[in-house]
């Protein structure tokens, strides 16, 4: 009779994901999962080929996190704009993996799908991957700064957020608008 396993590849990215918050990249070895969910090192190698596919692993399941967060909110730009802020102050760590290029091109289009779709609703569908874009890119470099402690001039970086979201969401309504305005269609 074959001895049963001790960890499973979801137990084994759990550990992985907590790992990563608490000791940061460096900490994410092969070694230290072992430790954490405890097994041999060699055990791993069961489930997860090497660090790289380690690293993919936790990536992708971080994307999965976000991508079940972004559609329970409410579907609206500001609305998926704060929640990802928010995921991003939950796994820093997380989220820099995540855009590091180590999660699949299939799990970032299933965290973006919200996004996408209402910017297709604000702007319509010939300008929605632009306007999606827009607003991730916008977003991302927002809370990266913030994560890394680059606004350092003072004030209220949440107020900041906020100012900054009602300007993009503004760009987007004139767009829009113009927009309809060139087909012409009616605005709202």
């Amino acid at each position: 009779m074959p001895t049963p396993e001790k960890t499973s590849l979801s137990g084994i990215v759990a550990a992985g994901r907590e790992l990563l918050e608490a000791t940061g990249p460096q900490g994410l070895t092969m070694q230290n999962i072992a430790e954490r969910v405890g097994v041999r090192a060699p055990s791993l190698y069961k489930h997860v080929g090497n660090r790289a596919a380690l690293l993919a692993a936790v990536a992708e399941a971080t994307v999965d996190d976000l991508a079940e967060r972004m559609e329970s909110l409410d579907g609206s730009i500001e609305g998926l704009a704060r929640g990802y802020r928010r995921f991003a102050h939950d796994w820093p760590e997380g989220f820099r993996l995540m855009l590091s290029g180590d999660a699949s091109p299939e799990a970032l289009a299933r965290a973006a799908a919200p996004v996408l779709d209402a910017s297709r609703r604000l702007v319509g569908e010939r300008d929605a991957l632009e306007a999606a874009r827009l607003v991730t890119a916008w977003a991302t470099g927002f809370i990266e700064m913030e994560l890394i402690g680059a606004f350092r001039l003072g004030g209220d970086v949440d107020r900041a957020f906020e100012y900054g979201l009602a300007g993009i969401c503004r760009a987007l309504d004139v767009t829009r608008t113009a927009g309809d305005l060139r087909a012409g269609t009616p605005g709202p």
